[in-house]
This record gives C-alpha cells, sequence and structure tokens, in this order.
C-alpha cells in the first residue's frame, strides 16, 4: 500500500535531531511521495523545502510566504526570488497561502499577499496550497473571485470545516486534504465532510509535526503516522485503507504530476 504526504514541515526544527530517521520511517511506513511545505520561518528564506527535496528523493517540495509572515515581506525581493523558485524541478506548487486571523496578524498585510501570489501561481500555471484560520469565508470569497476561473487546482490544507463549507470548496472544484484532526473523537463533522468528498477531490496529510493523529494525539507527528488518518477516512467512506491509498494516490499526481517520475 503506498500512500502519500500531500503537506508536511520535514524542515521544522522539531525533526533537527533525527530528520532521517523520520524520514526512514516514512518510507516504511508506505509513503511514496511527502510534500514538503516551503514557507519555513518565512523571508527572506523562500527554499527550506527546497533543501530538504534536493535531499531526498520522494520529496517535492513547495514555496511561499504564510499569512503570518505577511510582516517580513520585501516586496522588491520576495515575489522576484518566489518566481525564481518556480523553476526547480522539485517545486510543483505555491503554498501554503491564504489568510489567519487567528495570530493578530492585520489583515490589511496578508490580502494583498495573498492575491499577489495566487497571481504569480495563475501566470506560471501552478497549483495552490491553502491555508485558512478563522478566515474561512474571506478566503473563499478571494478564491472565488480570483482562482476558481483559472480552473487550476487548488487545495484547501488541514480541512476542518463542516459539510456546507466542504460543500463551498467541492463546488468550485477544489481539493480536500484531511488531516489527524479527522481522528479526534469530537470530529464527526469533520469525519462527515472526509465522507461526502467525492473520491477525485480526496487528499490526506499529516501536517508534521503538528496535529498528531490518535493514538499518537499530543505528540510529535510525523509522516508515518498518516496510516492512522488513512485508516480513519477509509472506514468513514466505507472503504478499504488499501483502495483510499490508491484513490489518494492519483489525485496526488492528477494536481502535482507534472513534475513527478
Amino acid at each position: 500500500m503506498h500512500l502519500v504526504d500531500s503537506h508536511c514541515h520535514l524542515d521544522d526544527k522539531q525533526f533537527a535531531e533525527d530528520r532521517d530517521a523520520v524520514i526512514e520511517r516514512a518510507r516504511e511506513a508506505g509513503l511514496k511521495y511527502v510534500l514538503g511545505i516551503g514557507t519555513g520561518d518565512g523571508p527572506p528564506d523562500l527554499e527550506a523545502a527546497i533543501r530538504i527535496a534536493d535531499a531526498i528523493p520522494f520529496v517535492l517540495a513547495t514555496v511561499g510566504v504564510h499569512p503570518n509572515d505577511a510582516p517580513k515581506l520585501d516586496s522588491n525581493y520576495t515575489f522576484s526570488h518566489l518566481k525564481d523558485l518556480l523553476a526547480h524541478p522539485k517545486v510543483v506548487a505555491i503554498g501554503e497561502i491564504g489568510l489567519d486571523y487567528h495570530w493578530g496578524v492585520p489583515k490589511e498585510m496578508q490580502e494583498p499577499l495573498f492575491r499577489h501570489q495566487l497571481e504569480i501561481a495563475a501566470e506560471a500555471g501552478m497549483p495552490v496550497v491553502i491555508h485558512t484560520r478563522d478566515a474561512f469565508e474571506d478566503t473563499l470569497a478571494i478564491l472565488r473571485e480570483q482562482w476558481a476561473p483559472t480552473k487550476l487546482p487548488c487545495v484547501m490544507h488541514c480541512f476542518t470545516g463542516d459539510t456546507r463549507q466542504a460543500e463551498e470548496c467541492l463546488g468550485l472544484g477544489f481539493y480536500l486534504a484531511f488531516g489527524g484532526v479527522t481522528t479526534f473523537p469530537k470530529a464527526d463533522s469533520i469525519r462527515e465532510a472526509a465522507r461526502i468528498t467525492p473520491v477525485d477531490r480526496l487528499l490526506l496529510e499529516s501536517d508534521a509535526p503538528y496535529l498528531a493523529p490518535v493514538p499518537h494525539r499530543g505528540k510529535r507527528n510525523e509522516p508515518a503516522f498518516l496510516t492512522h488518518t488513512a485508516a480513519t477516512i477509509a472506514a468513514v467512506r466505507n472503504e478499504s485503507p488499501e483502495q483510499l491509498a490508491r484513490e489518494t494516490t492519483a489525485n496526488f499526481k492528477s494536481i502535482f504530476g507534472r513534475k513527478i517520475n
């Protein structure tokens, strides 16, 4: 059984002491690909995931500026550097980008950053990976206006909405990526969203080192734990884990396939 982790922060400092072992456990757990998210600590460094991907054959990379890093933006350098990095052979998307109202970064700083990165992705014909926290309606309004018309792939990372929000995203042709939260006892609405997601619009992710699934909840997450998330979602959808693995791997290739062997 081959799984794909569509969202992981392998560059995170929590992996500094045992990154090689984490990667080996991911391989042993059956992960075929891992998508490393390249927002890192924010500008000026946009190459956090590229460094990992260059060293590990089955790791791919994104580049982008997280909304919480909007205050670090150097508009004279960051965007031009971002465009240059899209030519890297391991870079398959721009992300994670979006809106996050949880930590108090001014909306007036986040929205132009979000919109400009969407413009860059559209010009390059590349997928986007979307982060939204406490900002779903505003995030979706921008995507509806600016991204949906492009018909390019859009992944709603770590989807934790309800069925109404899922249907809104699916109606725009977006993909929903589900992670460890899906395994939490009180996450019935998220499991229902995973259940109703069409087979060709579903992805799995770890978001490691964050949001470890049951039975590792509260500990550092890692890609190998994706097997627990897959088992939970497969059961909810009345599928075998093997079938879910095939479907989500096919979706990953459909989105990011132009640079996948």
